[in-house]
């Protein structure tokens, strides 16, 4: 019975966290819109229909990905899903940018369910608007190519810096905690693809910066060579 307890409350602790930052990235969207020079006019339907369609890109994307074992684990994945959101985001805003990680994610366990006890489906939400908030945010200030490329490698540092941190203080513990894997076993998963790494700090420097920072890397890329010229086709106008 104290055991049963004790994995309610370490499930409920983890949901709990989940909320708060979801609601704390909502919000952050929020108010950085309430700052922001210009507004796009769009109706409500037009804006879900964008959210919708750019989320089911997204989705296809998420569900099409793929470990890098020379790099890190097979239960790190790399999938270039924050394209479309960023699409999004560069067209609608910061919220719908949040909303469209969101629902990305919500159709991803609709369709392929969770293999990680629902930490890499929060790890993928949560790092990702890590990614597309702080490039959305700043493209909004001053739109234009050279704002879109500054928040493009602001966000891949955030991308960087937060999805380390955060792999090395929350999700990697949760990980080992909820999906039954001690956390010794993935530490030496990362030794067997790179003999530095001794404990939790090495593992998330050789291992989750290096995934982050090319993912970062190729989705800007990837916006910074279509966003112009998807514009049209896919909203309906430039951006």
């Amino acid at each position: 019975m104290n055991n049963l307890w004790s994995q309610i409350l370490d499930n409920l602790s983890f949901v709990l966290v989940c909320a708060a930052i979801i609601v704390g990235l909502a919000l952050a969207a929020r108010l950085a819109e309430r700052y922001m020079p210009e507004k796009r006019k769009v109706s409500p339907a037009r804006r879900v229909s964008i959210i919708g369609i750019c989320a089911a890109i997204a989705t296809v994307l998420h569900v099409l990905d793929f470990p890098l074992p020379f790099i890190a684990p097979e239960f790190y994945k790399l999938d270039f899903s924050e394209l479309p959101v960023l699409l999004c985001g560069f067209f609608l805003g910061p919220s719908a940018t949040v909303a469209c990680e969101g629902v990305k994610i919500i159709l991803k366990l609709l369709l392929k369910s969770t293999s990680t006890a629902f930490v890499g489906d929060f790890a993928n939400f949560a790092v990702g608007c890590s990614l597309v908030l702080p490039a959305t945010i700043i493209y909004h200030a001053h739109k234009s190519k050279h704002s879109a490329l500054i928040g493009l490698i602001v966000g891949t540092l955030c991308l960087t810096i937060f999805g380390t941190a955060f792999n090395a203080v929350y999700l990697l513990p949760k990980f080992a905690e909820l999906y039954g894997m001690p956390l010794d076993t993935i530490i030496a998963m990362g030794a067997e693809i790179n003999g530095n790494i001794h404990n939790v700090t090495t593992f998330v420097f050789f291992c989750v910066a290096p995934l982050n920072l090319l993912k970062g890397t190729v989705v800007s890329f990837l916006t910074m060579l279509l966003y112009k010229r998807v514009a049209r086709p896919l909203f309906g106008k430039a951006l």
